[in-house]
Parts: structure tokens; sequence; C-alpha cells
């Protein structure tokens, strides 16, 4: 049956209702009944032929999908503004987009697409400078840094053990620790002199090129001296506290045994089974296979090290001369001291023989002075052996260690040295091999993994010779550092301990003063003649004057 071309195939008229807003009428005039596939949603007519022009079709239904945001009869309303709260269930209707305030100079891009009344502010708002203070409220830290366990170790508790022959000083180590190295945050072991020797040299062996906080020197005579076992009390405890404030010593083994072992020598004895090539000048070089003696004379090629030697070395020589200027006024405080006690006791034996009661209670009360100030300056020299002697001592000691780090590279460039001339022998008997044919061939196989071994002992003792030196680099600038920090708390605490006691001194005089005047239960030492005393005195010497003046009167009258 043939249809013209704008005829409906059911014989009726098409459409002529208005569309919906998202809607539209294809335009084909040629679709058959049979062809014909309406959908619901976009009015798109699908045909197994040609289809209509697409170009027509998005266009229209790109404008009425915008031009519909104006429509006021939507049961929704317009768009943009808020839905009435019974025109649309709790669970269709989509959350209040938030409403922030506009940032000066920033705005969200105006399009055409959408309507000024809907245009979200989908910026995210930058945080204000007044709430930057408050999200940081504490310093950001390194991962190196806080991870760095922490070590709080006090060395007390010296009392004598032993008998006549074997008696010596053992002190009391307590830690406290963050590092998870340890089986508890806190323990306590009892240590003597040679284990705290023992430590030094075991890290020294073991650490080539790193600056280790040495112990006190040995002492023959008056090591049980009380002021003596205080001051290496003291220097134990600062030695142990620097070791294990290194950020290289603090995880070494042999400082874990010193601390933390309850059979220290049973521990000591079984490392030293499974490791018997760590004796001195061995360790690091040892692992290598490397002879570590002594080589001819040492010339230094680096002009940073040989300033820093030179430097060193005048350095020690100036805290030698300030130490023994030190001893010299700790002497003279205790000099001071042994002469106000003589003075109090030829005071005391004065005031024991003297008769009158108002000389004799000021010179005891100033023979008891005496002995205050004697035991001030005994505690005042003590002190300051406590704060910038025993920094001093340290340094020195500590300019050593450095010097056996220097001897340390030294023997590392020796090892570098003899490896090279060994590694040129070897070579040279190879050349020879070589120069003699096939003849040698089970000669120059050996002769080749010499050279190669050889090869591999130079490379390796190149490789530690450069980085002993750049970790003495560091550990030389580690050590200017905390010396700055060590002598400047040191210079510190001697000014204030040396104020406070002067002080205490001028309190004590000013306290006898007041006691001569008024004594401490209101019974003067003695008391001074005054104005009232003495013209009372002077009435009582001269009543006869006045008695014939008056009786002279009377006759006149």
């Amino acid at each position: 049956m043939d249809l013209d071309a704008g005829d409906s195939p059911w014989g009726d008229e098409p459409s002529r209702s208005v569309t919906s807003p998202t809607t539209s009428k294809p335009d084909n005039s040629e679709s058959s009944p049979a062809q014909t596939a309406t959908s619901i949603s976009g009015g798109e007519v699908r045909t197994p032929g040609r289809r209509g022009p697409r170009g027509t079709r998005k266009i229209s239904a790109q404008a009425t999908r915008l031009e519909a945001v104006d429509d006021t009869v939507d049961p929704l309303g317009p768009l943009g503004e808020a839905p009435s709260e019974t025109s649309a269930t709790p669970t269709d209707e989509a959350p209040a987009p938030p409403q922030k305030e506009t940032i000066a100079g920033r705005s969200p891009p105006a399009t055409d697409d959408f309507p000024s009344s809907i245009r979200w502010n989908w910026f995210v708002q930058p945080p204000s400078e007044a709430e930057g203070p408050k999200r940081q409220t504490q310093p950001s830290v390194s991962i190196e840094q806080a991870a760095k366990p922490t070590f709080d170790i006090s060395v007390g508790d010296p009392h004598k053990v032993g008998d006549l022959t074997s008696s010596h000083i053992v002190y009391q180590v307590r830690t406290k620790t963050s590092s998870k190295g340890y089986r508890q945050p806190e323990f306590a072991v009892t240590r003597r002199y040679r284990d705290f020797l023992w430590l030094y040299n075991s890290l020294h062996n073991s650490n080539p090129g790193v600056v280790v906080a040495p112990p006190p020197e040995k002492q023959a005579v008056g090591r049980f001296d009380t002021n003596f076992v205080e001051s290496r009390r003291a220097a134990l405890e600062r030695m142990l506290n620097k070791i294990a404030g290194h950020p290289i010593l603090q995880h070494d083994s042999d400082l874990k045994i010193f601390l933390e072992s309850e059979a220290f020598n049973v521990d000591v004895k079984n490392k030293e089974n499974r490791e018997p090539d760590l004796g001195q000048s061995k360790g690091m070089f040892s692992s290598f296979g490397i002879n570590v003696g002594g080589g001819g004379k040492f010339v230094e090629h680096d002009d940073w090290f040989h300033d820093r030697k030179i430097y060193l070395d005048a350095l020690e020589n100036q805290l030698k001369a300030l130490l023994k200027s030190m001893d010299t006024v700790v002497m003279q405080r205790k000099g001071l001291a042994e002469a106000a006690g003589d003075f109090s006791s030829s005071l005391h034996a004065l005031s024991a023989v003297e008769l009158s009661p108002a000389l004799s209670a000021p010179l005891e009360g100033l023979s008891d002075l005496q002995l205050r100030i004697r035991e001030l300056y005994d505690r005042q020299a003590q002190q300051d052996v406590l704060t910038l002697g025993i920094t001093i001592d340290e340094y020195i000691r500590l300019i050593g260690s450095v010097k056996t780090a220097f001897s340390q590279r030294q023997k590392a460039f020796h090892s570098w040295h003899t490896a090279e001339s060994d590694l040129q022998k070897r070579k040279n008997t190879q050349d020879k091999l070589l120069r003699q044919g096939k003849t040698q061939q089970d000669r120059l196989n050996q002769i080749n993994a010499d050279v190669a071994d050889a090869e591999r002992k130079v490379h390796q003792t190149r490789l530690l010779f450069e980085d002993m030196g750049r970790l003495m680099r560091n550990e030389l600038q580690r050590f200017e550092k905390e010396k700055v920090e060590d002598f400047k708390s040191g210079v510190e605490t001697f000014l204030e301990s040396a104020v406070e006691a002067q002080k205490e001194l001028i309190e004590l005089w000013e306290t006898f003063l007041l006691q001569l005047d008024a004594g401490e239960d209101g019974i003067p030492y003695y008391v001074p003649p005054t104005e009232d005393v003495a013209g009372e005195t002077a009435a009582l010497e001269s009543p006869a004057p006045n008695t014939e003046a008056s009786l002279g009167a009377e006759d006149n009258a």
C-alpha cells in the first residue's frame, strides 16, 4: 500500500500535541509500521535502513533541556531553589550544597550551560591564616630523630668491695631508655672501673674513625679518697651518656652488653671466643683480611686534616695549661680551708683561757664562724673540680680519642698502599708468566686469581680509607659542637657556684656581726658603753657639789 509523505500508517493524522520537555520528534517521513520503534525517554526512532539527520536531533535535545529550567509549573519548582518539604521524600531529596564565602580574588568560572541560580561553589576553600598555627601544634621532626632512641644513664652508689689485696670500687649503673633493643625500659647493673675501660677499647676497635668518650685516667695513690671517687663517678657518668647519645655507638652490641648484662664477665668471654680476632687494632680491618700494622712515616696530603691536627695539638696544650691553673686555684681554696681551720682552733683555745665572758663569747663565736668558712672553701673547691675541672679533663682525654681515630686512619692509609704494592708485585709476576708462554699455564691461572684477589683488597682498602675520612669529618664537626656546648655549660655552672659561695660567705659574716650586737638569745656578746650609761656614771661620781649648792641656796633664803 502506497502512502503519501505526510500520511500516518493508521489512517489518522500525526500527533500535534506539545512534546514533553525531554522528548523530541524524529524527522523521518519514510518509516513503515513494521520498521518503526519509538523510544519513550528520548523519542528516538531507529530504522534498519537509513537514519534521520542526527545533527538536528542533537541540537534540538540540547536546547530543550536547558530551556526547562525556567519552567515555573514544574512540580519541583524552579531549579536552584530549595524545594518544599512536602514535595520530595527524604530518600529523593539531595543534600543542600555547602554555602561558603567567596574568596577574594577567586570565583567559580561562569558557564552558559547552567543558570546562575544553581552555580554551586565547588571550590574547596583553603584554610585561613588564623587556622595555620592551630593545625601545627608542635614543630615537625624528621623520621630519624623520631626513631632515635633516648638514654638516661646515671652512675651512683660507689662503694668499696673485696679484701685487702683485691679491693676495688664498684658503681651502680642505672639506665632508662626508649630503645626496643633492650629487654626492659629501665634496669640497673653493677660495674667496676676495668669494665668501663673494656667498653672504651671495644668500641674503639669495632668502630674505627669514631671518637669514643674515654674513661678517666687511672690513679694508684688515693683511689679510695672520697673526693677522687666522686670525681671519677661523675666522669664515668658523662662518658656513658656521651656514648649512648652518639648516633653510631648507641646501636653497638658492646654497649648493650655493658648496660644490660647480669653475667658481664661470662658474656665478655663468650664474645671473645666467638670473635677471637677482635683484639687491639683489629675489628673492621680484619674483616677484609688486611694487615693493620704500622707502616712507614705518614705524610698527610689532605689540608683539612692537616689543619685539624695542628689545631688539636694547640688545643690540647692550652687545655692542659688551663687544667694546671685550675688545679692551682683548687689547691689555694683547700689551703684557705686549712688556714681557716687552724685559725678556728687558735680562737677556740684563746676563748677557753679568757676570764672575761664579754670577750670569750665573741671569740668562741668567731671560732665557729671560721669552721663554717672552712667547710665553705672545701665545698667550693670540690665544686670547681666537678664543674669546670671535669670538663677540661674530659676534653683533654677526648682529644686523645680523636688522635686515636687519626691513627686508625693512618693505618687504613698504610693498608691501602700495602695492598697496592702487593698488587703491583703480583702483576709483575703475571707479566713474566705471560712472556713465558703456555708452559706456565697452571701458574698463570693461579697468579690471575691472586691478582684478582689483590685488586679486590685494593678496592676495599681504598673505600675504607675514604669512608673513614668522611666519617672523621663528621666526628670532628660533632666534637666541635659538643665542645662549645659543654664548656659554655661548665663555665656558667662554675660562675654560678662561685657567686653563691660568695653570697653565703657574706651572709655568714653579717650574721656574726648581728650576733655581736644582739646575740641569738638576746644576750649580747659584748655591750659597748652608751651615752646614757656614761651620764648616770657621772651623776653618781659628783653628788656633793649639787648638795652644797642646794644648802647654800636654803641659807640665803
